[in-house]
């Protein structure tokens, strides 16, 4: 029986005290009862804690953790340590989950004898993304699922997101995330997925997710966090899988990543951050003796290597070509 498992949701809160309040409401409104509900408090300025206390204080499925600022991993890690619940999920203070994801996750997992539950969520806010989900449920071995991860799908998307997710403890017993970097969920979700046998996918928005918070993200922290901590996971992703012996689909993560660095270069240059854009190149210069062997492998298109090509000869034109593309282009495909 499903009610017989207890689900342990740690919650990271930092500063968020406009937000918090709905993310707690939405736990406690669950339709699964055996939820335990794990607050950290990571060194909030302003009436977060506050907040968390109340809720606890009302609550006896909320248990607060008060601790000096360390960043989400941190906060996650400090969590988990304490969780007691035969499975673990994750979200963010700032979002919120439908009434019934949990127990939906927790039921799909059993049933299928997956040991990671996926769903699909929802962006609100401004610049929020359309999605037409169809409440499909699928079975996907690991294989298929590291594939769909790795590669993407046209209808069904693994995001690096672990609040997507609800975790059989005994599977990330030994994962942490790596603390003192931000995109931590990269390698962990990675991580996570080479050790399941089966996964079991819920193409339903049971997670919701804010996009338009007035703290988003400046240009210089996107900078940032794209040295410093996306392009170094995302290459650690593809050593890993080199690592394991999981030659091809190390290939496709190889491939996947210099496509986004084409797509990190257009954002960079559409917010002005030229220099940026510049970095981003050198970079996938140096890189060019292994993006020459990844790019010669059959699942690359021939307009992928097209525009790689262009990238690295001349970037100006690859941006021109790219806004003229989305401004002349997918207009008449619409029409």
């Amino acid at each position: 029986m499903t009610d017989k498992k207890l689900i342990s949701v740690i919650v990271t809160a930092y500063n968020i005290k406009d937000f918090l309040p709905r993310c707690l409401e939405s736990l406690l409104g669950q339709t699964y009862e055996r939820l335990e509900i794990i607050v950290v408090d990571d060194g909030s300025t302003d009436s977060t804690a506050e907040i968390c206390d109340r809720f606890a204080a009302k609550n006896e499925q909320i248990k607060v953790i008060h601790r000096e600022n360390g960043g989400p991993s941190a906060a996650r890690n400090a969590g988990l340590k304490i969780a007691q619940g035969e499975y673990i999920g994750y979200v963010d203070g700032d979002d919120w989950v439908e009434p019934d994801m949990y127990e939906k996750m927790l039921a799909a997992c059993l049933d299928t004898g997956a040991q990671i539950a996926i769903c699909t969520y929802r962006e609100v806010g401004e610049g929020a993304r359309e999605i037409q989900p169809t409440g499909n449920r699928i079975e996907l071995s690991r294989e298929e699922a590291l594939e769909m991860y790795i590669c993407g799908d046209e209808q069904y998307h693994i995001y690096h997101s672990v609040w997507s997710k609800l975790f059989e403890r005994k599977l990330i017993t030994d994962i942490s995330f790596t603390e003192g970097r931000k995109s931590e969920d990269i390698m962990y979700t990675t991580w996570a997925l080479t050790k399941a046998g089966k996964c079991v996918f819920l193409d339903t928005p049971y997670y919701n997710y804010m996009v338009d918070r007035q703290t988003s993200i400046m240009n210089s922290q996107i900078h940032e966090r794209r040295f410093q901590d996306e392009i170094p996971f995302w290459k650690e992703q593809r050593g890993y899988l080199y690592g394991l012996g999981m030659q091809e689909l190390a290939q496709k993560a190889s491939y996947q990543f210099y496509r986004r660095m084409l797509f990190y270069y257009v954002d960079f240059r559409d917010r002005g951050m030229k220099d940026s854009g510049r970095q981003l190149i050198e970079f996938l210069r140096s890189e060019k003796t292994e993006i020459k062997r990844i790019y010669q492998k059959s699942f690359v298109t021939i307009g992928d290597k097209m525009r790689m090509r262009i990238a690295l000869l001349a970037p100006d034109l690859y941006y021109l070509l790219v806004k003229m593309y989305d401004k002349v282009i997918i207009p008449l495909r619409n029409n």
